[in-house]
């Protein structure tokens, strides 16, 4: 990945493999897990999609976490809808509206819980403290997760479909059981979320008394994180990519 990493970064050696998980409705869900290598323990993370899969940017960034110090796992939420290793095209988003329909709460409900029950056992992260993290369509789910697990410190990357919009009654219902602080990233050039989904999603979780954080990035536009699309702002990445580091920190630290 071409953002910066900081020369007062400590990274750390890492494996990386794909792991099958039993999800509660009977499904099969693939997943891809970066650690640090050896044996010491470290807190885990769930690494939530954009629409585009698990592809080689998603898989990028988990490897990124791990390389920070966490046990990080990728699910593949498209696993009702599409085959293992479904990966769209940037150029086609018609071809992944499909899988993103399919989507529904009780579903996404059953895939965190079998991703996280993963890192809270022997293999993943035990005993640790967890948290979470997503990009555009994953953004919408670390705010599912936030209210449906017990994390300590959620991340959203210009999440639509929080608030409600075109596409459906967002999830601000949720508001009151999110768990942990929520960390938000949003582009003000972004014409797929606007201004006003940021705005409705910062209102619906004060009014609910939750701690979070709204990071705007004006001259940003929709996945201005991902280095493979033409909306990469190197500039707003960098930034983001240090805060959330910090954001993590502070939180699973925190007694």
């Amino acid at each position: 990945m071409s953002q910066p990493t900081g020369a007062k970064e400590k990274l750390v050696d890492i494996t990386t493999h794909w792991i099958d998980l039993a999800v509660a409705d009977g499904t099969t869900m693939r997943a891809y897990v970066a650690r640090p290598a050896g044996a010491p323990s470290h807190p885990g993370l769930l690494v939530f999609q954009e629409a585009f899969g698990v592809n080689a940017h998603i898989r990028d960034v988990t490897e990124r976490f791990a390389r920070q110090g966490y046990v990080a796992i990728a699910p593949e939420l498209f696993h009702r809808s599409a085959g293992p290793g479904f990966e769209g095209d940037y150029n086609n988003f018609q071809a992944v509206m499909p899988h993103m329909s399919a989507l529904a709460e009780a579903g996404m409900d059953a895939d965190c819980l079998a991703a996280m029950g993963w890192l809270q056992s022997k293999e993943g992260a035990p005993g640790q403290p967890v948290a979470c993290v997503g990009y555009c369509m994953g953004g919408r789910v670390s705010f599912l997760a936030n209210s449906r697990l017990p994390l300590r410190a959620a991340v959203s990357y210009y999440g639509g479909g929080i608030a409600p919009g075109p596409r459906g009654p967002g999830l601000l219902s949720r508001a009151p059981e999110l768990h942990a602080p929520m960390l938000f990233f949003w582009g003000l050039l972004d014409q797929h979320i606007g201004i006003e989904q940021p705005r409705a999603v910062a209102d619906a979780l004060r009014d609910a008394g939750k701690v979070f954080t709204n990071v705007e990035f004006s001259a940003a536009d929709h996945a201005f994180f991902c280095d493979a699309r033409g909306s990469y702002n190197a500039n707003a990445s960098a930034q983001a990519w240090s805060l959330t580091l910090e954001f993590l920190k502070l939180n699973l630290s925190a007694e």
